[in-house]
């Protein structure tokens, strides 16, 4: 049975204002959110977007959506986890300051804005899953003790997954900085040395110092590497990439198998928001304003992280006219994160497009 994914088009000519008002109307007439109750408290998790990114949906569309899940009796609250890599989001006090910066308040959403401090071990727990890599995931506490969870992604491309979207928001976003560790456990990159021109761009970026010079040639220390992929981010020359043949994809399994211990325990109380607009090439972690890669698409909304996948995928390949996405990352199979997500039963890759 196809799984309904409801849509609205948005273009780059709209406005915020018209934007909201599509928004309000298209979680109006899916009932997407129709599962909170009163007195629940809801994990809105999204990504804030690191300093000096734009990418990152607005606050002034968590307002809306903060709106409808207070107008059902419910509390939200917006949040999000600190990262691996180098920057203003590895740490829960930094981070904090960076949202507001990036005009996530309570008085703008209507809800409290909420980084967990998953260095201390209460604000992290075990989910014991026993999947094909991960036995044990470690997500961070608060998104495990909600009482519902709405995903809120800004849809692009991924350096490392092919596509961002509601699967990884979930999977790779709500996990701890362990369980994030243990899903890029096996990626040590490597650097092309005939491509390397020494600008250390990649050393400079490293989050652990894994990157030194040798004869003006990056190395990376394979002991030190936590291979958060900063390194492939940064480096102007494309000299730094993963070995995908030596099991590098893998990482896409392990973001599902960890996407599938946020999910459990939540059946019917979930629901995803993909903002298909400012599409770019890679996420919103980088700390830069990305160009558009596609033209703006839309919003989507579905109880079924699989199909509102697929759909942003379909629907930005067919406005590009080609798979932008194998085309921006060839080496990286896309489509292989929706393949094994319903395998494990996450959702449905078979979907039924409702566009209002």
């Amino acid at each position: 049975m196809k799984s309904k994914v409801y849509f609205t088009r948005v273009s780059e000519a709209d406005t915020t204002e018209a934007i909201s008002r599509k928004l309000a109307r298209l979680l109006e007439e899916s009932g997407v959110l129709e599962f909170i109750r009163q007195g629940f408290r809801v994990a809105v998790k999204m990504h804030f977007g690191e300093e000096g990114n734009t990418g990152f949906v607005k606050a002034e569309y968590l307002r809306v959506i903060c709106d409808m899940i207070t107008h059902k009796g419910a509390r939200a609250f917006i949040a999000d986890t600190n990262t691996l890599y180098r920057g203003r989001r590895t740490n829960s006090a930094e981070h904090l300051q960076l949202a507001h910066e990036h005009g996530f308040s309570r008085e703008a959403t209507g809800a409290d804005i909420v980084v967990p401090d998953d260095s201390k071990e209460e604000n992290t727990i075990d989910i014991p899953i026993n999947r094909k890599f991960i036995k044990t995931a470690k997500i961070v506490r608060f998104f495990s003790e909600a009482d519902a969870v709405v995903g809120v992604s800004h849809f692009k491309g991924h350096i490392m997954t092919g596509f961002g979207g509601a699967l990884k928001n979930l999977g790779m976003g709500c996990a701890a900085r362990a369980g994030k560790l243990q899903q890029h456990s096996d990626i040590s990159p490597v650097i092309y040395e005939q491509k390397c021109t020494g600008c250390q761009a990649c050393a400079k970026a490293c989050p652990v110092n894994a990157i030194s010079m040798q004869n003006n040639k990056a190395v990376i220390s394979g002991l030190k590497c936590i291979g958060c992929a900063t390194c492939i981010a940064v480096c102007p020359s494309s000299a730094i990439d993963v070995p995908w043949e030596s099991g590098g994809a893998a990482i896409q399994d392990k973001m599902i198998e960890y996407a599938s211990a946020v999910m459990k325990g939540k059946e019917g109380k979930l629901g995803f928001m993909n903002f298909a607009v400012k599409i770019t090439k890679e996420c919103d972690c980088l700390a830069k304003d990305d160009p558009r890669v596609s033209p703006d698409i839309g919003i989507l909304a579905s109880s079924d992280p699989v199909s509102i996948d697929k759909a942003g995928f379909d629907l930005v390949n067919q406005a590009c006219g080609r798979d932008i996405f194998k085309e921006l990352h060839p080496q990286r199979d896309a489509r292989k994160q929706l393949t094994y997500a319903q395998e494990l039963g996450l959702g449905n890759m078979d979907y039924e497009l409702v566009t209002l």
